[in-house]
């Protein structure tokens, strides 16, 4: 006789995979260092809990109907209900003022937050009224399989390596040099990504000294899974006592150096560069590190000089000329032909149409017969028939 196979006793071994795959998550995202960090960890607490206010009384009327109009077990009956002002009002209430509260919260959480935006908090009303110190610029860059780091005011570069003053407010201007990527420190804000010819710039501070982890958020290659950074935050004179170590480390990162970074590469240690071009990140920005290149002012001051549109009036296709008769992207519209005299509109030869190739071979095509039986004469006519 088969014996049943015991589960029961395996119950607490499937159990501990699970815990296992719990253990190994990280809660920086609910753990934030920064100010920008920490708000955005309030409105995941705040949009979950407001959706809970729908998901768990729904849960549990389900057990209470199904417990309570059970067949046989009492229940009014009655086949000819088919309205109740009362449920239509809870039914439908409830869910559009969660609506229109997640809808206010995410408009005003998406210009506070925007990465734009400079942050004007103070914990206090003294740093309310003390002169605004200027954010510390990092210009960051994305490589194949690395981060780079540049401090301009400072004159170090550093690579997989980011240290941060607590309490003061950094700019990050951010850019990557062949493929789109995605910056993420999940203690210190929300995700950002780069592309190649394009900036963007994020506003942050970090609030909490301690060692954490950045690292790419967007598939980028066979490197992608390593491809994280120290991200250290220390206080004013320990960021100083880091900057002197940088510059200590005799290493230049100049454009011969930086061909050799550029290249792919995986589970690049950190790096610490005492010195940095200048203009290094403006040519990676602009795609013209390597000599010769045109960078992309110079393309546009080029073409602007040939009739091409003014790169300072952002309206699209501002000041680009007029073709034929094409009306312009911007001023006054031409007078449609309808309007116009037949001196006016003059001869235009349509020299889009396609044609065909002169064939000289062939022989030249006898005009068509003429086939109109309103044009033939009453002889042909009766020829014909």
């Amino acid at each position: 006789m088969l014996q049943r196979f015991p589960f029961r006793r395996l119950r607490p071994a499937l159990l501990v995979p699970l815990l296992g795959l719990l253990a190994a998550c990280d809660r920086a995202v609910f753990n934030p260092a920064g100010d920008v960090a920490r708000q955005q960890r309030d409105i995941i607490y705040i949009s979950t809990g407001l959706m809970l206010l729908i998901i768990v009384p729904v849960m549990v009327l389900i057990v209470v109907f199904a417990w309570r109009y059970r067949k046989g077990k009492g229940g009014t009956y009655d086949p000819h209900f088919d309205h109740s002002t009362a449920l239509e009002l809870v039914i439908w209430s409830a869910p559009l003022l969660i609506i229109i509260i997640l809808g206010a919260l995410t408009w005003s959480s998406t210009h506070l937050l925007d990465p734009f935006r400079p942050i004007d908090v103070h914990a206090t009303e003294h740093e309310a009224h003390a002169p605004i110190e200027q954010p510390l610029r990092v210009q960051v860059v994305s490589l194949d399989w690395k981060w780079l780091f540049i401090y301009p005011d400072q004159g170090i570069a550093t690579v997989n390596e980011l240290a941060l003053p607590v309490n003061r407010q950094v700019r990050f201007d951010l850019t990557s040099t062949n493929m789109m990527n995605t910056f993420y420190a999940p203690t210190l804000a929300g995700m950002i990504y780069v592309m190649p010819g394009m900036q963007s710039t994020l506003h942050a501070v970090l609030n909490r000294p301690g060692n954490y982890e950045g690292l790419s958020a967007n598939y980028s290659g066979a490197g992608f899974s390593d491809m994280r950074f120290q991200l250290k935050g220390v206080d004013q004179a320990g960021f100083d006592a880091w900057v002197a170590q940088a510059k200590a480390s005799g290493r230049a990162l100049d454009l011969a150096a930086y061909e050799q970074l550029v290249k792919p590469s995986e589970k690049v240690p950190a790096m610490q560069f005492a010195a940095v071009d200048s203009d290094l990140y403006r040519r990676i920005l602009e795609r013209c590190v390597e000599p010769g290149t045109p960078c992309m002012t110079d393309l546009m001051e080029h073409d602007r000089m040939r009739g091409g549109g003014n790169p300072h009036d952002v309206r699209p296709g501002a000041g680009m000329p007029q073709r034929g008769n094409s009306m312009p992207m911007h001023g006054s519209k031409p007078e449609g032909a309808m309007l116009r005299s037949p001196d006016e509109k003059g001869e235009m030869v349509n020299t889009n149409r396609f044609k065909a190739p002169a064939d000289h071979h062939k022989a030249p095509a006898q005009p068509p017969e003429d086939r109109k039986i309103s044009a033939a004469t009453p002889a042909s006519v009766v020829a014909a028939a």
